[in-house]
């Protein structure tokens, strides 16, 4: 038999409380997990019900094993029948708790083994939910980190006191992330899974985009321009819906900013590659997708509202711009405006068929015959 030491533990709470920088209570309920997880292993089962309790002032614990009252006991480990229940406690009924407990001295060689796994790992889960706490706040923006790991599915990036991930999809297409390079990424989530929490970073999402623009264009702060769409196929191209509401302001040349400084600064953080329309937003569906689908020309727009689509006619030297490149266009102005586009070359065959002059005597003679009636 070795010896967990149960009383050196209770005097390493306040130390490794400190150390750590997490609070006493964490840290006892860390070891009390310990305790509970090492007294399975040598007297119980896995999945039996068992708390510990950890005494600071005398360095005991105790271990509180839980089972139900039942009519029929099915598995001693968690169930009672009532009849053994009563002698423990006369008023016990039907489908309550009861708890037996049991001093602990000291454990086999392998549960001892045991707690010391499970206080380090739970250790190092409470330490960076501690830290990732302090992110929970900062989701939604965007920080500046330091590329730490390049992997072939995730580069890990660190933001002082914590480390992110950017996983492939939140990447920018075609962007190269050397080792201890400085870049912006957007804090986008924390995901918490079997292996603790994790700090999900983008460079990909619209909001990074829109994030960034925040920084160039401070009327966006005073209310005066907003965005109010953003389709974004990163690395490639991104669409920008803006407007204001107040009188005399230009949204799109606000956000180009003079001689486009505003535009490309945001470019230079996402990689000339990705171009970058900036359309003016309007309330009329029609107009917003004739802006959306630029830089082509429409000739017109017929809208389905219940289906939410809408025919979309351009001249015959239009078409492959309208659609652009893998159909870039037409797709990224579908999620701006929210309508399905379909592109159809105007002067279609349905079209009748002219003849101009023959028209011309027509009507002369539809002229004449009416003067003499």
């Amino acid at each position: 038999m070795e010896d967990l030491n149960i009383k050196q533990l209770t005097l390493a709470v306040r130390t490794i409380a400190e150390e750590k920088n997490l609070p006493e209570e964490t840290v006892m309920d860390v070891i009390e997990q310990a305790i509970a997880a090492a007294w399975r292993r040598d007297n119980g089962e896995r999945d039996q019900d068992v708390r510990a309790e950890l005494n600071v002032n005398d360095g005991t614990a105790k271990v509180f094993v839980r089972r139900e009252i039942v009519e029929e006991v099915g598995s001693e480990l968690h169930e009672i029948s009532l009849e053994e229940a009563k002698k423990q406690n006369k008023n016990a009924k039907l489908g309550d708790v009861v708890e037996e407990s049991h001093d602990v001295t000291s454990f086999g060689r392998v549960a001892a083994q045991t707690a010391k796994q499970v206080v380090l790992q739970r250790l190092r889960e409470a330490e960076r939910e501690v830290v990732l706490e302090e992110y929970e706040d900062k989701i939604g923006s965007i920080v500046t980190g330091t590329v730490q790991r390049v992997e072939p599915r995730v580069v890990r990036v660190e933001l002082g006191k914590a480390t992110g991930i950017l996983p492939q999809s939140e990447q920018i297409q075609g962007e190269f992330y050397s080792i201890g390079s400085r870049i912006k990424v957007f804090i986008k989530d924390i995901e918490r899974d079997n292996r603790g929490p994790q700090l999900i970073l983008s460079r990909a999402n619209e909001a990074f985009v829109e994030f960034l623009f925040r920084q160039e264009v401070p009327e966006m702060e005073s209310g005066a321009v907003e965005i109010k769409a953003i389709a974004r196929e990163a690395g490639r191209r991104t669409k920008l819906a803006v407007f204001s509401s107040v009188p005399g302001v230009d949204p799109v040349g606000t956000f180009v900013g003079g001689h486009g400084t505003r535009v490309q600064a945001v470019m230079n953080e996402v990689g000339d590659a990705e171009k970058i329309d900036i359309i003016p937003f309007s309330e009329t569906p029609e107009e917003f997708i004739r802006s959306a689908l630029g830089p082509a020309e429409v000739v017109k727009v017929e809208i389905d509202e219940v289906a939410k689509r809408a025919k979309v006619f351009v001249n015959e030297d239009q078409q492959s711009i309208a659609i652009g490149r893998a159909g870039q266009n037409v797709r990224l102005a579908s999620r701006l405006t929210g309508y399905e586009l379909d592109i159809e070359t105007a002067g279609s065959p349905k079209a009748e068929p002219k003849a101009p002059k023959r028209n011309i005597e027509d009507s002369l003679l539809d002229a004449l015959n009416q003067s003499e009636d």
